[in-house]
């Protein structure tokens, strides 16, 4: 899984995730403390950074690049090698640096088989997603649909720089009827064309001044205007 890691980074820093005995910095720590005593810190520098303060949009906005982070991870070295590593928090690293985006870390990176991508990232995100829903007050409704526009992105960027690969059908399976993130939205692939997806739910970035909606935004789809909260 090691050397998967190493491949996955060339596809773009978002991908990027070192692995191995030794932190590749100071200031790491483990993910299930950013899950607990730490959760409140980091949604109010997320709200800073943005600039919609503390409450739903900054727990949304975090939540949304950590799902995003995580199925990068998970889908890329399916991608790549038909395994994913294994994600539990236990397992990750973290650090916020002053500039840039959450960094991860990955100590001792377990390999799982490629069906296991579901569940690894969801399952992962679970505490999280309960822990935001009872401090910010975030909807389950707008965390699931998070973590299916963080799918989708993944898949978008992967289709566009790593031709072939299983990727595709990973999402379809998640998104379509039956999967775990069914009913989160519109999902259509076609090879050649690409991918489109039209979310269920808004991520709330709206509220930001100046963020205007997302591109898969529920909003954009029923004629609605970008407004205060």
């Amino acid at each position: 899984m090691d050397d998967v890691l190493r491949r996955l980074a060339a596809v773009g820093p978002f991908f990027a995730v070192p692995s191995g005995p030794r932190p590749p910095g100071p200031g790491f720590r483990p993910l299930t403390a950013l899950y607990d005593e730490h959760l409140d810190a980091y949604v109010a520098e997320v709200g800073r950074r943005i600039g919609s303060g503390t409450g739903r949009v900054a727990a949304s906005t975090a939540q949304f690049g950590i799902a995003s982070r995580l199925w990068s991870l998970g889908l890329g070295c399916a991608t790549l090698s038909g395994r994913v590593p294994d994600l539990a928090p236990g397992r990750l690293w973290w650090r916020l640096p002053d500039a840039g985006s959450l960094e991860l870390w990955l100590p001792e990176p377990g390999a799982l088989p490629a069906e296991e991508l579901g569940a690894t990232v969801l399952d992962h995100l679970a505490p999280l997603d309960a822990a935001l829903r009872e401090r910010f007050g975030v909807s389950p409704t707008v965390l699931r649909g998070n973590a299916a526009s963080g799918l989708v992105g993944a898949l978008r960027v992967l289709l566009d720089r790593v031709p072939g690969g299983a990727a595709a059908g990973l999402a379809a399976g998640l998104l379509g009827d039956g999967g775990a993130l069914a009913g989160t939205g519109t999902y259509v692939h076609e090879e050649g064309l690409g991918v489109a997806f039209v979310r269920r739910s808004c991520c709330l970035y709206y509220r930001v001044p100046g963020g205007g909606f997302c591109g898969d935004c529920v909003l954009r789809t029923r004629g609605k205007r970008p407004g205060p909260p």
